[in-house]
């Protein structure tokens, strides 16, 4: 039995191996279509979600499968104060795969434990998402055809940005990949992504705080939101938040076929005119979730074709 509840938990090659069933579940859905008649997945979402928590459940009824689960916290029993643990022991004799967010870092780690069934971490805290990561794997590989030999630009908050720190995680066992790490000093990425991933592979990387003067530089731009939810401070998210929107003077600066992503949610980052731009690769992005949570879900359910 597998668990998922860190990108590290995968090596390089079955990375690749996801990716390309998840081409082909794209070119030829209808051959999925029946293969996890039977089986349940199990949706526990302790905080807010709308892409990750709808793609799994669209990508199991995709494969025939069926869905049970919350999606908040206050309606579940852990509102009565029952523990992580003792939740995850019951719903696994209820279900065949989990996929859980928390808050708490953590918590996916715990419920893994203690599962009978494999547990994917859907986000936990400010720690990781690793099927977000698969996500823009999958993405990077359909938009540039490789994972490596590439400039990857991330911007916004880098430190409590989850998704980033997967990405850089995944990223960097890739060959020849260069960081570009934008953010406000105070939003920076937390010293052990920079000790004990990026400097300990022989990454490239650099500190920046201009998105202007990177532009120029990127084959991926991944942007993301300054999240209010991560900070104890109101008056320090308020100052931060607007520190970089990126609109459409800004993406000429960057190259022809540079790509944009985003995690998703976003609320001003990104200028809604950008959308239009044949560059901007978020909401591809958001489709192709679904892909590679299928092509995991028959992983870890051991029913890969």
């Amino acid at each position: 039995m597998r668990h998922l509840i860190d990108i590290n938990d995968l090596s390089i090659e079955e990375i690749d191996r996801l990716i390309a069933v998840a081409d082909d579940i794209i070119a030829d859905p209808q051959k999925y279509a029946e293969v996890c008649h039977g089986k349940k997945l199990a949706t526990l979402f302790f905080e807010p979600s709308t892409r990750t928590r709808l793609s799994f459940e669209a990508a199991m009824m995709e494969l025939g499968g069926n869905v049970l689960g919350f999606s908040s916290a206050d309606s579940s029993s852990s509102a009565k104060g029952e523990s992580v643990s003792d939740t995850i022991r019951v719903v696994s004799y209820y279900a065949d795969v989990i996929a859980m967010r928390h808050p708490k870092e953590g918590a996916p780690r715990v419920a893994s434990a203690v599962s009978d069934v494999p547990v994917i971490n859907a986000g936990d805290g400010g720690h990781n998402h690793p099927t977000q990561t698969l996500t823009d794997l999958l993405t990077i590989h359909r938009e540039k055809g490789r994972l490596s030999d590439m400039t990857v630009g991330l911007c916004g908050d880098l430190m409590f940005g989850r998704t980033v720190h997967s990405l850089i995680s995944a990223m960097s066992r890739y060959e020849n990949v260069k960081f570009i790490l934008i953010s406000p000093p105070e939003l920076r990425v937390p010293d052990y992504i920079t000790q004990t991933v990026l400097k300990r592979r022989g990454c490239e990387y650099e500190v920046a705080e201009s998105l202007d003067s990177s532009m120029e530089k990127l084959d991926i731009l991944y942007m993301t939101r300054i999240q209010r939810e991560r900070f104890f401070n109101e008056a320090d998210y308020l100052r931060l938040k607007d520190t970089y929107i990126l609109d459409t003077d800004k993406m000429a600066l960057g190259k022809p076929d540079l790509s944009v992503m985003h995690p998703l949610p976003r609320v001003n980052e990104i200028d809604t005119a950008v959308d239009a731009d044949p560059r901007a690769a978020y909401f591809r992005q958001a489709k192709y979730g679904k892909y590679i949570r299928m092509a995991l879900i028959l992983m870890l359910l051991g029913k890969e074709i």
